[in-house]
């Protein structure tokens, strides 16, 4: 499987790290490029030596930063002809699991709180790529989310992850691409957990369409709240997931609440 994104976002993950000889340093871009959905589930990455080239490390740095992503449930090691190491799918049990510890460990008010931090970013991303996109540049977003897919839980955490650089880019501010990256990386997991339910899936679609139909239109306003009301849908899911967790009725399944 591979991401739908540019190959740009893709460059950027592989770059050559600025301090060279970390393994953490590997495993961190590598997980950013994993939440960020440049690299998509049960994608196989390059090999050890290649990585070890691109990032512009030794070939040990690299196997160390992929032996920690392994411990976090984030990559699967495969052997054999068709081997090497594969980002974790939705249907891996480990890293469900992991998903499933750190909404355990989040309270709802940090949950309410993520999402009040992450539709400030996003909404006025959405408002300004309103007022100063180019005219080529709705159509060319909604050409890109009807093609990219939402009709399951992994494809839509890549799509959305992917709409909402996108509005970043649009937007025309080096600073909310820079925070909006940053906040993907680290709350994005959480944010996204909901789309495993159809209904949700379907509504974020929809969403999605409405703020494309707002850029469209140069309506920063409608942009803004389309925006904002897109990520109180996607939190109100994750508070559900957590309540239910928190009473013992999801525990097998918390994130498909």
């Amino acid at each position: 499987m591979s991401s739908k994104v540019g190959p740009g976002a893709r460059e950027a993950v592989f770059a050559q790290l600025s301090e060279a000889g970390r393994a953490q340093q590997v495993a961190q871009r590598l997980a950013d490029g994993i939440a960020l959905g440049v690299l998509a589930p049960g994608e196989r990455l390059p090999s050890e030596p290649e990585l070890a080239r691109r990032f512009g490390v030794a070939v040990i740095t690299v196997r160390e930063g992929l032996g920690i992503l392994r411990d976090a449930g984030l990559l699967r090691t495969r052997r054999g002809r068709d081997g090497g190491s594969f980002v974790a799918t939705d249907e891996d049990d480990e890293h469900h699991g992991i998903l499933t510890a750190r909404l355990h460990a989040l309270s709802q008010v940090e949950i309410d709180d993520i999402g009040v931090y992450f539709a400030a970013i996003i909404a006025a991303a959405a408002e300004r790529s309103a007022d100063r996109a180019a005219p080529h540049d709705a159509p060319r977003l909604s050409a890109w989310l009807a093609d990219a897919g939402f009709d399951d839980a992994a494809s839509a955490r890549t799509t959305q992850s992917g709409f909402f650089l996108e509005l970043a880019v649009l937007s025309q501010s080096p600073r909310l691409v820079r925070e909006q990256i940053r906040l993907q990386a680290d709350l994005g997991p959480v944010l996204l957990l909901g789309l495993t339910s159809p209904d949700l899936r379907r509504d974020a679609l929809a969403q999605n369409r409405r703020i494309v139909r707002a850029i469209a239109d140069r309506r920063p306003a409608h942009a803004r709240d389309a925006a904002a009301e897109l990520v109180a849908m996607l939190i109100a899911r994750v508070l559900t997931a957590k309540g239910r967790l928190e009473k013992g009725t999801g525990r097998d399944e918390p994130l498909s609440a």
